[in-house]
């Protein structure tokens, strides 16, 4: 396993914020648009039961907590939401925003880290981007940190990547095929999991339910 590799795509969002501040430019989303599309698709996670039932939401790769924000405009009041993020810089500036949410910045890889369990986690643009890593290393990122997160949800988590469905690829973008994913997910985590590529945008999302 690379030594902690992943940590620099953590220091590219930091340089969005030094340039862009709390904005969706600030999160290396090119569109406000498609960054709200996209927290709609992260949410549809929640099982049609659950949505009329209080549910424990967490933010996974949080930011500046763009998606709370989502869930406050849309008046989701049924969400009871959490953030975690790797960057302090993030941390600090969700806090500042939202000074009654709880937060976590934490490794989860590391052995010594624990966070409670949640009904719900989304993981909303932590594997989109894989910067200067090669796809065998942010592979080996993506497989430990899904099995990972995905014990301390209930039900189920939600994460998007890249899509291979596209006229051309960028080198600096996770495109993860679908055959390849669902091999993974599989044999190590569920095999009650959904694909989601019909919202209009050049990436997918994945629903895993236990």
């Amino acid at each position: 396993m690379m030594d902690k590799e992943y940590l620099g795509i953590v220091s590219h969002y930091e340089s969005c914020l030094q340039r862009h501040g709390d904005t969706h430019l600030g999160v290396d989303w090119p569109r406000q648009r498609d960054a709200e599309i996209s927290y709609g698709v992260m949410l549809d996670v929640i099982r049609p039961a659950d949505r009329n039932a209080s549910v424990q939401l967490l933010d996974f790769g949080c930011g500046a907590s763009h998606l709370y924000e989502y869930i406050l405009t849309r008046r989701m009041d049924r969400i009871s939401y959490s953030g975690l993020d790797l960057s302090e810089k993030f941390i600090e500036l969700s806090k500042s925003k939202f000074p009654a949410v709880n937060y976590y910045c934490v490794d989860l890889l590391n052995e010594d880290t624990t966070i409670p369990n949640f009904d719900y986690i989304v993981m909303n643009g932590v594997f989109t981007e894989k910067c200067g890593l090669s796809f065998d290393e942010m592979f080996s990122y993506f497989k430990r940190l899904v099995a990972k997160v995905f014990e301390h949800a209930e039900v189920g988590i939600a994460f998007n990547a890249m899509s291979k469905q596209v006229d051309w690829e960028r080198d600096d973008l996770f495109h993860l095929p679908f055959d390849i994913l669902a091999s993974f997910l599989s044999r190590k985590v569920s095999r009650n999991f959904i694909f989601r590529h019909d919202y209009g945008l050049y990436q997918y999302t994945t629903y895993v339910y236990h």
